[in-house]
Order: C-alpha cells, then sequence, then structure tokens
C-alpha cells in the first residue's frame, strides 16, 4: 500500500514542477537552470545514500553504460527540452502533453518486455493520441498541418521521448542496482554533462542575479521533484513494473493544471478539458490491470 502512496505524492510533486519551471524558465536560461536543478538534487542523493547505504556504491563494467544512458536521458536530455518548452507553454498544458508518457511506455514494455497489449489498452492510446493532439493544437486539429503548432510544443514532445527511454533503461538497471543508486548515478552524470553548456550560457556571471523565487523553484524542482519523484518513481518500476507505475503519471496533468491555475493564473479553456478529460481515460485505460 505504501508504495502506491508514494507514486500518488510523486504525481503531485511532479504536477508542481511545471509551474515551478514555468517560473525559473522565464529568468534562468534552460541549461544553467538544468544543471542547477541537478546540482541541488546530487547534494541531497549523495547525504541521503551515505546514510541509508553506508556509501555510494561502485559502477560495475557492465553497469556503466546503463547508468550513462539514465543519465543522458532522464536528466540532461528531458530537462533541457523541459525548460526550453517551458519558456513559452503553460504550465498546465505542458503537464498534459507529458502525461502522454505511459502510452508510449506501454507500447514499448509491450516490444521490448512482452506485456500484453489488449484491446482496452489499445483504445487507450486512441483517446490519449486524440486527447494530447486537441491540447497541443488548442482544439483545432487541423492546425497541426498548418503550422499552428509551435517548438514548445516540440520540445515538450521531446521531453515525452526522454523520459520513455529513461523509464524502459531503468527496468533494465534495476535488476541489480538499488533506485537511490540509479537515481543518484543518473543525477551525477546528467548534471555533469550539463555543467558545460551551462557555464557557455553565461551561469558564473547571471547566477547572481536570479530572483527568490526563482532559487524556491530551483530547490523545489531540485529536492521535491527529482530526489522524491525520482527515488518514488523507481520504487515503484521495480515493485509493480514499468506499465503500472506510469499509471500513476495520470495524476501529474490534474496537480499541473490546478497549480498553473492556482498559482500563476493561467486560463482553463474548453479544448484543455476536452483534452485531459482524453488523456487521463487513455493512461487510466492503457494502464488498467487485466
Amino acid at each position: 500500500m505504501a508504495i502506491y502512496l508514494k507514486l500518488f505524492l510523486t504525481a503531485l510533486f511532479w504536477g508542481g514542477t511545471f509551474t515551478a519551471a514555468r517560473v525559473v524558465a522565464q529568468h534562468v536560461a534552460p541549461y544553467s537552470a538544468s544543471f542547477l536543478r541537478f546540482f541541488t538534487a546530487s547534494l541531497f542523493l549523495i547525504v541521503i545514500i551515505i546514510m541509508k547505504e553506508g556509501r555510494i556504491p561502485r559502477l560495475r563494467r557492465h553497469q556503466v553504460i546503463p547508468a550513462v544512458l539514465l543519465g543522458m536521458t532522464g536528466v540532461f536530455a528531458y530537462n533541457v527540452f523541459f525548460f526550453l518548452g517551458m519558456q513559452t507553454i503553460a504550465a498546465g498544458r505542458a503537464s498534459l502533453i507529458v502525461a502522454t508518457n505511459p502510452i508510449f511506455i506501454s507500447l514499448l514494455s509491450a516490444l521490448f518486455f512482452r506485456q500484453r497489449l489488449d484491446a482496452k489498452k489499445v483504445m487507450g492510446i486512441f483517446l490519449c493520441l486524440t486527447g494530447a493532439t486537441i491540447v497541443i493544437s488548442r482544439g483545432d486539429p487541423l492546425s497541426i498541418f498548418t503550422g499552428g503548432v509551435g517548438w514548445g510544443d516540440v520540445y515538450l514532445l521531446g521531453c515525452v521521448a526522454s523520459w520513455v527511454a529513461y523509464s524502459l533503461i531503468g527496468k533494465v538497471i534495476m535488476k541489480d542496482f538499488s533506485p537511490l543508486a540509479a537515481v543518484t548515478y543518473s543525477c551525477l552524470i546528467g548534471g555533469a554533462a550539463l555543467l558545460v553548456p551551462a557555464l557557455l550560457e553565461g551561469l558564473s556571471g547571471r547566477i547572481g542575479g536570479f530572483y527568490p523565487w526563482d532559487w524556491i523553484g530551483i530547490l523545489y524542482l531540485g529536492f521535491f521533484g527529482t530526489v522524491l519523484g525520482f527515488f518514488w518513481y523507481y520504487e515503484g518500476i521495480r515493485a509493480i513494473g514499468p506499465s503500472r507505475a506510469s499509471v500513476f503519471i495520470n495524476f501529474v496533468p490534474v496537480s499541473g493544471v490546478f497549480f498553473g491555475w492556482l498559482m500563476l493564473d493561467e486560463a482553463v479553456n474548453l479544448s484543455l478539458l476536452a483534452g485531459a478529460a482524453l488523456v487521463m481515460a487513455g493512461v487510466y485505460l492503457t494502464n488498467r490491470p487485466s
């Protein structure tokens, strides 16, 4: 029962990351914001893993490549796409686009891990993709073919691709790696890869001019959105599998739209609500136990 509560809280934390990132992205450049998020997260994770496991476990030779892939997909690529997208996309809308993650996780889990894909899951995939299309096109699907989709939408779709890869690679590495160690190494590797582009972006010269709410947002993203979120999500993947764990992402757009409305005064229109209903129904059907 505890694992389901952790996954639900993870979804709430991740819903809040869209609001926090929307605030941070207005003043902090993408590579810099990504690096600071994972530098913060890495500090917490190093302390926690030493307290819980006594030391940071050494990577074995066969774990090096999966660990690097985790860092480059779930940390480096995802967060660069994330902050680029959040410069122009409303928090609630972005959370609905990213909520299509479980659809692609289920499809590729069926392909690589031979998990069953029945008629309900196929219907769920159709509903979710339809809902995402409505959200991305703002209620006019034909606009996708006439230039109605901006770069912000494309960047958020890049987040989806990165997270799907991260989840599936995690299923492999978790066979002989603790969730905490997997998250720690992914943050350290991804954060290190972000340092050079962040410095080239001018981080060292701009860091003194950040606003207090930028730092609050970075701390939220680092601890709640990363340390607790990633750790509990990986615990879920190990305990109940990637498809069943990813069903809790269904709650992310709900909290994302809510926090966007509450904290940023974002409008909630008919196309957003219709798309949200279809996305959530699709994610539920896709991940509903047979």
